[in-house]
């Protein structure tokens, strides 16, 4: 003799997921969104990092030409720490030293690529022996303060 069952025990549910299904799916998918865009952001960051140590390098290496064609670094301009080395390295007639877009350009002074102007100093503020010696280094994108001088990319 067939045992008796329960009436609801042949009816199927309906197809589809449960709340509580769809929550779990969206929170791994959050998580691994957040993962990724903090892993973009990092390598965001030493990309400017690389881009302004190589402007940096060659910018210095910008400086030695004119200082082998003129005799001296260019000196600073009467607006304070910033000189106008667009001015000096390409000028608009004679030999271009160095060479940018417009788009690396902010108030006529040379961008690193966390958009603010390259700062040169000559002579440079540091202790060293003889006098041609010159600063150029970017905040990479800190405040000026000396308590974070530790992230600045610098030619010394």
């Amino acid at each position: 003799m067939p045992r008796a069952s329960a009436p609801n025990s042949h009816q199927k549910s309906p197809p589809g997921f449960t709340l509580i299904e769809l929550l779990v799916v969206i929170a791994i998918i959050a998580i691994l969104a957040a993962l990724v865009l903090q892993t973009a952001g990092y390598a965001q960051k030493k990309g400017a990092m690389a881009r302004t140590q190589a402007e940096i390098a060659t910018l210095a290496t910008a400086l030695e030409g004119y200082k082998a064609d003129f005799g001296d670094y260019p000196t600073n301009s009467v607006t304070g720490n910033n000189t106008n080395l667009v001015a000096a390295l390409s000028p608009t007639n004679g030999k271009v030293y160095f060479e940018t877009n417009k788009s690396s350009l902010i108030s006529g002074s040379y961008a690193d690529a966390f958009g603010s102007p390259y700062i040169y100093q000559y002579p440079g503020a540091s202790n060293r022996s003889g006098t041609n010696f010159f600063d150029l280094y970017s905040l990479a994108g800190s405040t000026g303060s000396a308590s974070n001088e530790v992230r600045w990319i610098k030619n010394w």
